[in-house]
């Protein structure tokens, strides 16, 4: 199946730029020039992923990301002239997958584009894990807490489904990045810590704070055992 990529950035050069490189890798491409086509876009459906610069005229990429994720989970890496962590912290937490920072390398984004796509269609079997009220899907790609179905990014998805899969186990950050970026692929310590903030987040509204522990100086662990029902 080709994958059809949504590119938005006021900047012509930027899209040209972008729909090549993905375009070479396999990809079909449509764009918009701000985030009122960027919206329009989406509800055409038919698309798999969003490639969104966040400073754009009229309505900038943090507000498309917002009424997007009003109603859907479609990945979106986001992209910024800016490299001030205050903006990656705060796209991750609205409910970006990625962040990727201007002048950017074609290669890089396309290696990122592949991975969140590989993240929310994998090829792993049908399996149910779960640690106490929590229970995750791979087949349905669903979490839920409780009776609560949970919403969740692909790469929370990810990063869930590697806590679940050993329950007893403290994974480092290194670790839980290369289950939800894949082995090789450079990303800051707190760009995960964002991701753990708003899995943690979603949690708690359901009724599980305090599911994910920190382990101070090494990493993350689940604070449930197996088959233990609080």
């Amino acid at each position: 199946m080709t994958h059809r990529i949504l590119v938005v950035d006021d900047e012509p050069n930027i899209r040209e730029v972008i729909c090549f490189a993905l375009e070479r890798a396999g990809m079909a491409t449509t764009t918009a020039r701000n985030g009122t086509e960027a919206i329009m876009a989406f509800r055409r459906g038919q698309v798999d992923l969003i490639v969104l610069d966040i400073g754009m005229p009229d309505m900038d990429g943090l507000d498309v990301c917002r009424q997007i994720r009003q109603s859907s989970n479609l990945p979106i890496l986001f992209l910024s002239a800016r490299d001030e962590e205050i903006d990656r912290i705060l796209g991750l937490e609205i409910g970006g997958d990625d962040y990727v920072t201007k002048p950017f390398s074609p290669r890089e984004l396309v290696a990122r584009v592949k991975t969140i796509l590989k993240r929310a269609s994998p090829t792993q079997p049908a399996t149910t894990l779960s640690a106490g009220a929590l229970r995750l899907d791979r087949g349905g790609r669903s979490v839920a807490f409780g009776d609560v179905l949970l919403s969740m990014t692909a790469l929370e998805f990810s990063i869930i489904d590697t806590l679940l899969s050993r329950p007893n186990i403290v994974f480092s950050r290194t670790q839980l990045m290369e289950a939800a970026y894949g082995v090789g692929t450079y990303v800051a310590d707190r760009t995960i810590d964002s991701h753990i903030r708003n899995i943690r987040a979603k949690l708690a509204v359901a009724g599980g704070d305090g599911i994910i522990a920190t382990v101070h100086g090494i990493g993350f662990k689940l604070a449930i055992e197996p088959g233990s029902t609080d």
